[in-house]
């Protein structure tokens, strides 16, 4: 793939990284750290990492603390390989590719290498005409740790490092635990609730609710109904009466509440923008919003959408007009999302 535009962008899971002493050890270990240390060819070693001078840095990366190296290295690959700043288009997507897909592939020698960040798998020994960058490489776990910047500077997404939301608020919670399987959510949640009052926990969850992202909410209230026990189930009952999100929680829990058609509208909204947000096909949008009607059906609720006033409102619709197999409906939606635009013109 030959630039960022290739690459498909899910939601990505956690990743599981090591302590900060053996990614700082794997620091040290690297060619370019053996470099700065035995400061040969300073002036290369400046063009290709941004630093004007590597004294500072082999102090760092003689005597700091594991801390003060990881900071230095983190600011070395990122500069070396964005392409907004020292490194090539190549070297950043096949990173980004690697980061991305887990799969091993040949990379040529270069920063990657140099960095720490990629190392080839070994040989079966059948391979013996095999030249340097012929056999496929994968991620270190160093380089996992640096592609993570990277990833996130070009996508904008934040992938969470599992065990290390323990100490955010509950609104970082929702936002990091998006894309966790369910034991790991669960593990995760362990953690972050130790030391903390259930009850007050609880609380927090709910609070951060009616603000997170439609996928960050689908999590709050999938915690406060099935992970929390009473403490849980009471804070999700005390959102019945918040506009919107209380429509969302009735549905859920099947209890009675007077909800608007406004409120209904985004609810539906809201239901589909969590599967796209969590990278769900347009199948399973188009199966979510049917709820089992007929396409006649589908079309007359698909009209009432507009005036739902949710942020993802014309996403979603713009999946239906372009995804939905049944040209009524697909029409329906094309006359919905014109006349949401018209309301947010106005």
């Amino acid at each position: 793939m030959d630039s960022f535009d290739d690459l498909p962008m899910p939601l990505l899971p956690p990743l599981h990284l090591p302590g900060d002493a053996e990614l700082a050890a794997a620091v040290r270990a690297t060619p370019m750290a053996a470099r700065f240390l035995d400061q040969s060819a300073p002036a290369e070693l400046a063009g290709r990492t941004g630093l004007d001078t590597p004294d500072g840095e082999v102090e760092v990366l003689r005597d700091g603390s594991d801390e003060e190296v990881l900071r230095l290295w983190d600011e070395v690959c990122f500069v070396a390989v964005h392409p907004a700043e020292l490194g090539g288009q190549e070297e950043a997507v096949t990173l980004t590719e690697l980061f991305l897909s887990g799969e091993p592939r040949p990379v040529p020698p270069g920063i990657l290498g140099e960095l720490g960040l990629v190392a080839e798998r070994p040989g079966d020994g059948s391979g013996s005409d095999e030249g340097p960058g012929d056999r496929p490489s994968e991620l270190t776990p160093l380089g996992k740790w640096a592609a993570r910047r990277v990833f996130a500077s070009i996508t904008g997404q934040q992938v969470p490092v599992f065990g290390s939301l323990a100490g955010k608020d509950a609104a970082a919670l929702l936002q990091g635990l998006r894309s966790y399987a369910e034991d790991e959510r669960r593990e995760e949640l362990t953690g972050w609730l130790s030391g903390r009052d259930r009850a007050k926990a609880a609380e927090e969850i709910a609070a951060a609710a009616a603000g997170a992202s439609p996928l960050g909410r689908t999590v709050a209230l999938q915690i406060l109904d099935a992970e929390l026990g009473d403490d849980g189930r009471e804070a999700l009952r005390g959102l019945l009466g918040t506009p919107r999100v209380g429509a969302l929680v009735a549905a859920r829990l099947g209890a009675e509440r007077e909800s608007s058609a406004e409120e209904i509208a985004w609810v539906l909204v809201d239901m589909a923008a969590s599967l796209l947000e969590y990278g769900g096909d347009s199948e399973q949008v188009v199966e979510a919003m049917a709820m089992g009607m007929a396409p006649e059906e589908q079309a007359e609720s698909i009209s009432i959408l507009a005036f739902g006033r949710h942020p993802d409102t014309g996403k979603v619709l713009l999946t239906l007009v372009e995804r939905h197999p049944d040209p009524k409906v697909a029409a329906a939606a094309r006359k919905a999302l014109r006349r949401h635009r018209g309301l947010a013109d106005g």
